[in-house]
């Protein structure tokens, strides 16, 4: 009995002894797939991060979007599960960044050869997407984070789409992005053959299996990219070559996989067959014969004499309605949206049949510029022959609209030589036109960094620096209202037939905080221009213009932005480097050199001296406007600036202290401590 017991525990053991050897002998196999290199004929037993429309299908197919899903427009994401390393140096080697893959993919779009928009391999720090957008961004960026450096994203795009604002040459082309969808070298789809020796054409949207390599040679600095359709041994010569140091834009840790999107009409399946990928080495070469096979494409069917008859009964029976309704449409064509309340401001609201008159239908030729909240028009009106500048403003919401208005109509009392005058408004059909004067030369910031505007001289900049300033007196201390601007900068700043500058641009601000949910805290401004308060208490005073106005002052007189790039990563803050020409004596370096010395020095100096004042770290020891205009029209002397970096721009960690200039003694109800936030007006630029 003892012995029969024995034998099956023997039995036992030994299984388990040559499980535990397969397995520790099959350790270092997988490691090493996960570590360096992977292969996928299809995707059946793929490991892979899916998210947005990406899926599997049945038969192994990675199907990134599809044109099942009435959902439109449609994201869809697949990167391989683990990080891989990338920018890491080991042993003293220089950082090991080559990498080699190759993959087969398919588009097939709803509509024969209409893609959209395309798909992208994609080397990234994270496999998490869920802020970007579809359509042209191809599911890698949205419309605040395109062009960033600290995106850290290499793509290899396959574009399907047209985009002119990236700078596409076609719809049917292979791009290299670093960072942004603008490529930095893209070429028509098309492969060379070896067989004959010249380039064929490819169509991406063909919905024929087409195969990819992409290969890095750290070594050379070169990123190769090669097409060819699959079955097809990779060509001898690479579409594209660009010459390209990775270093500069990978981190230690990234993510590999692909991106796709489709848009909001015109939907495709797009579709990889099989993936190969190796950090160390030439990746592996797909076995073609293992791939899986592309759903069998519907062919049209042959339409009975009946449907033919059926179809042409509904084509005139659509043309019918379609004339019927094109008069009903006509008539409609002006109309706007009144309701009871807007009776009591009917002297200040503008027809909007003259309004589109005036601007020619609101014509591309007559389109002045667009801002963060619409575009600008040039018009006359036809009754007066007046010129007049028009903003179109989507709002859709009903919320605020009233008290919004009634700002406008009490914002359009304001009468100052150096603000744009607002003269009135229009509503229709969830859009908001704000009428203006129009200034015939312009936005300053263009004269200032457009070579196609001629060089203001020194006089003409002195000029405007004191009239905004005089306009922004009149909207702090002397309407009968505290008026807060929160977006004064060089392209806010307009400028009349005699080069005066005009503050311009009022009430989006508060446009946007009534469209919004009223628990949310905006920062309404433009970065380099806020103030460092600003950001940590979310809410505007005088002194936060001041500190926008002394940024200004500082562009205009130096004829650099406040926040400019050197290089590829890094920042020139104006503030610091004027703040280091004064700390060694030469202030007067940091003038514009468009200027040719060509100034009156006590201006100049004022003027630089006076923008650091006014970008003081500290609130209160910023001066107030008036305290300002006193300064500029030499009624008061500029007291002397503290010798310390910290006092300027962006306050670190708890440095602000209550440190006071003896700045003039000014009264009003300009001063920081006596505007409250029920008495206030905000406005904002464009």
């Amino acid at each position: 009995m003892g012995v029969f017991q024995l034998f099956p525990m023997a039995t036992i053991l030994v299984s388990l002894h040559f499980q535990i050897i397969f397995y520790v002998s099959n350790i270092p196999l997988a490691f090493a797939q996960n570590e360096n290199q992977f292969i996928y004929n299809g995707f059946l037993q793929a490991k892979l991060h899916l998210d947005g429309s990406a899926k599997i299908t049945s038969n192994g197919l990675l199907l990134l979007t599809n044109t099942v899903n009435n959902s439109y427009p449609q994201v869809g994401h697949a990167f391989f599960q683990f990080p891989l390393k990338f920018n890491t140096t080991s042993s003293g080697l220089s950082p090991s960044l080559s990498f080699s893959t190759n993959f087969v993919f398919a588009i097939v779009p709803q509509v024969p050869n209409v893609g959209g928009h395309g798909m992208a391999f994609t080397i990234s720090p994270s496999s998490n997407f869920t802020n970007v957008a579809g359509n042209q961004y191809l599911g890698l960026f949205n419309s605040s984070n395109e062009g960033l450096t600290s995106n850290h994203i290499l793509a290899i795009e396959l574009d399907t789409a047209l985009n002119p604002e990236f700078g596409d040459i076609d719809r049917n082309h292979v791009g290299i992005d670093v960072n942004s969808l603008n490529s930095t070298d893209s070429a028509s789809a098309m492969y060379f053959s070896n067989k004959e020796g010249k380039n064929i054409s490819l169509e991406l949207t063909s919905g024929n299996p087409t195969q990819l390599w992409i290969d890095y040679d750290e070594a050379e600095k070169l990123l190769s990219v090669t097409l060819a359709p699959n079955g097809i041994p990779k060509p001898n010569q690479p579409l594209m070559s660009k010459s390209i140091d990775l270093s500069q834009y990978l981190l230690e840790s990234m993510y590999v996989g692909f991106s796709a999107a489709t848009g909001t009409l015109i939907p495709s399946n797009h579709y990889v067959l099989g993936w190969s990928f190796n950090k160390s080495g030439q990746a592996q070469s797909l076995d073609v014969s293992k791939l899986p096979s592309l759903p069998r494409q519907r062919k049209a069917k042959e339409i009975p004499r009946l449907m033919i008859m059926v179809f042409l009964i509904a084509v005139m029976l659509l043309l019918i309605t379609i004339t019927g309704a094109a008069y009903i449409i006509r008539r409609r064509k002006y109309e706007e949206t009144r309701e009871d309340w807007e009776r009591e401001y009917g002297p200040h609201r503008f027809i909007y049949k003259n309004l589109y008159k005036a601007t020619k239908g609101f014509s591309d030729n007559e389109l002045l510029g667009a801002g963060g909240f619409g575009k600008v028009y040039r018009g006359i009106l036809p009754s007066s022959n007046v010129q007049i500048a028009v903003k179109r403003v989507s709002h859709n919401s009903k919320q605020g609209m009233k008290e919004f208005v009634a700002e406008i109509i009490s914002m359009g009392r304001l009468r100052h030589r150096n603000l744009v005058q607002l003269l009135g408004y229009c509503r229709r059909r969830g859009e908001l036109l704000l009428v203006y004067d129009y200034m015939s030369n312009g936005s300053l910031d263009k004269f200032l960094y457009s070579n196609e505007k001629p060089n203001l001289s020194w006089f003409q900049r002195f000029r405007i620096i004191k009239g905004v300033a005089s306009g922004l007196l009149y909207l702090h201390e002397e309407w009968e209202q505290v008026v807060l601007h929160r977006d004064v900068k060089a392209s806010n700043v307009l400028l009349d037939a005699e080069l005066n500058g005009r503050l311009g641009d009022f009430g989006l601000a508060r446009l946007y905080d009534h469209g919004t949910n009223p628990q949310t805290t905006h920062v309404v401004g433009t970065v380099g221009y806020l103030a460092p308060e600003i950001i940590r208490t979310r809410r505007a005073t005088t002194c936060t213009d001041v500190f926008s106005f002394g940024a200004f002052m500082l562009e205009v007189a130096c004829g650099r932005r406040p926040v400019g790039q050197q290089g590829l990563t890094e920042d020139i803050i104006l503030v610091d480097w004027v703040f280091e020409c004064w700390r060694r004596g030469a202030i007067l370096d940091a003038s514009d050199p468009r200027l040719e010395g060509n100034y009156v020095g006590e201006e100049m100096e004022l003027v630089l001296k006076l923008g650091l004042l006014c970008s003081h770290s500290v609130p209160t020891a910023r001066p107030n406007m008036r305290q300002v205009m006193q300064f500029l029209d030499g009624n008061a002397n500029l007291p002397e600036l503290p010798d310390g970096s910290t006092c300027f721009g962006t306050l670190n960690g708890n440095e602000e202290h209550d440190f006071l200039l003896p700045l003039p003694s000014s009264s009003g109800k300009g001063s920081a401590s006596s505007l409250s936030s029920t008495d206030s007006i905000l406005i904002n630029g464009r």
